[in-house]
């Protein structure tokens, strides 16, 4: 089900109890682009800390803005045992413009192409977008509304608002009191903006919002004054309406976070986490640490399927996967030995088209994917926990201590650690050994070339450590092995474990400088002496 500006208010309650009940969510989101295009140090890197890499992708997510939201709202059947129904909903978003609200934002070529390759509406998401705004620019914007400091945004929306002003004034000169006309075609939070400029503009007029129009009725200035101080359409409860419109998509998120019992459910999820706090709760924060706490407040218990399925593939003996379509066909397949005892999930009737053909790329099918992917790969390690012997009546809180290794450990790619713990410190590293490569007879050669050079073998990331030294670093111990098997003897290129003590530029210039000390030492002792 497609949810867009027009749709959003009226579809609010049903979301609202959808989510009350489920058992976990499926989340997947869309952006206009997914990193900013820097350069040498700034690039993410398998050197990077966590905070490191955090505080590089940061820029990235204040740069690009979220396009699409894909929710699948999983809930048990009741009576049924293990049978599970799926309501999924894309949600386009598009950032609130009111007041001093004015957001900026990039599109990165690719990230357009690629959604456009898999048939994104983009006039869905430029056109009917669903207004939202973090916690910060609520302050502002409630500020500006309730003391009446407030104005129509862009030169485009004066001009729209200055033709519905002279039309009405144009009736009016016609009219007679009790005479009406009708603004049609305007809705959400701008119709409460036309009838706030139309009652402060006109004093003799009175507004009524009435099926996704404006009705205009012409009024004596006591019956005006009558309506203003006794109407339940009072001005003061105009404007809290229409801070609850332009919060838009906002205000389903606090109720998302208010379900804090449900797991949150996704696949390589980091950079939705991160959208999430910037564009629903409040601009990342500048510390790492600060970013996890947030986190862990508003959604207390996370799910990662690619960190869960990275896990336990290679035990399994499973083929090499890419993306999450190729994860939920094996997991459907024949491979699965618990295909045909495992859960039994089925579309809500207005997602049903997902049962019929694949949506790859689109959020509500991926956030689908997402959930369906969780319960099967749960129900496989329900049954390998309980091998030969009799496996237990298959529910989801079973479902979830199975998984209970994996809650709150979140897939981390490119970088020094590969996941992300939001309930306490991250793991410690785990991978390969970092390399060491001395090169001679090479003058001037730089950090590029040393990369093209290994790129044919294996992909390393590449950091100089001296002149004519440079550290490399790979995710796979085959290629650090395959590197120091194919590279031992080479006459210009060679290439060893790295050891601090031994190859840190720092741990040298210190033991030159003890070296230097200790040699005045002993020289001082020994001119010292007295002669015999």
């Amino acid at each position: 089900m497609d949810v867009g500006a027009d749709e959003f208010e009226q579809n609010l309650p049903l979301l609202q109890e959808l989510v009350q009940g489920a058992d976990f969510l499926g989340l997947d989101i869309e952006f206009t682009g997914l990193r900013t295009n820097l350069s040498g140090s700034q690039q993410i890197s398998l050197f990077d800390l966590p905070s490191e890499w955090y505080l590089k992708t940061r820029r990235s997510v204040q740069q690009f803005t979220i396009c699409q939201i894909g929710l699948s709202v999983f809930s048990s059947v009741e009576g049924e045992s293990n049978r599970y129904i799926a309501h999924s909903c894309n949600f386009f978003l598009f950032p609130t413009t009111f007041g001093i609200l004015d957001s900026e934002f990039s599109f990165q070529a690719s990230s357009v192409q690629f959604l456009n390759q898999y048939g994104f509406d983009y006039n869905k998401f430029l056109k009917h977008g669903i207004p939202y705004m973090n916690e910060e620019q609520e302050k502002q914007i409630k500020h500006s509304i309730l003391t009446g400091n407030w104005r129509v945004r862009s030169s485009l929306d004066k001009d729209q608002m200055k033709a519905v002003i002279d039309e009405v004034t144009r009736w009016l000169h016609l009219a007679e009191e009790g005479d009406w006309m009708t603004l049609p075609g305007i809705a959400g939070f701008q119709a409460f903006e036309v009838q706030l400029v139309l009652r402060q503009a006109l004093p003799d007029i009175w507004t009524v919002l009435r099926d996704q129009a404006v009705i205009v009725k012409k009024v004596s200035r006591q019956h005006r004054w009558y309506l203003q101080n006794t109407s339940s359409d009072r001005e003061s409860c105009w404007k809290e309406k229409i801070l609850l419109s332009a919060r838009g998509f906002s205000v389903f998120f606090q109720m998302l976070v208010k379900a804090q019992k449900q797991p949150l459910v996704g696949h390589n999820m980091l950079m939705d986490l991160l959208h999430l706090h910037e564009k629903f709760f409040r601009p990342l924060p500048e510390s790492y640490h600060q970013f996890k706490r947030n986190i862990h407040s508003l959604f207390p218990v996370l799910l990662d399927t690619k960190n869960v399925t990275k896990d336990i593939w290679k035990d399994l003996n499973f083929p090499r996967v890419s993306n999450l379509s190729e994860v939920h066909e094996v997991l459907s397949s024949d491979l699965n030995p618990t295909k045909d005892s495992g859960p039994v999930i089925i579309h809500a009737s207005k997602c049903e088209r997902y049962a019929e053909t694949k949506y790859p790329h689109e959020a509500a099918y991926d956030a689908f994917l997402c959930g369906s992917v969780l319960l099967k790969v749960a129900h496989l390690l329900l049954w390998r926990v309980h091998g030969a012997g009799p496996t237990p009546e298959p529910s989801f809180p079973r479902y979830l201590d199975v998984l209970a290794p994996y809650v709150n450990q979140v897939n981390l790619i490119r970088a020094g650690v590969p996941k992300i713990n939001f309930s306490g410190p991250d793991y410690p590293s785990i991978r390969p050994p970092i390399l060491v490569l001395s090169v001679r007879r090479w003058p001037g050669v730089t950090e590029q070339q040393i990369y093209r050079e290994f790129q044919s073998l294996c992909k390393f990331d590449v950091r100089r450590l001296t002149r004519n030294q440079f550290l490399l670093l790979t995710n796979k111990f085959k290629d650090a092995r395959s590197v120091l098997r194919e590279y031992r003897g080479h006459p210009t290129l060679q290439v060893s474990l790295y050891r601090y003590w031994r190859h840190s530029p720092d741990v040298r210039c210190l033991l030159q400088v003890c070296g230097i000390v200790t040699a005045w030492a002993l020289l001082t002792f020994l001119l010292g002496r007295p002669g015999p």
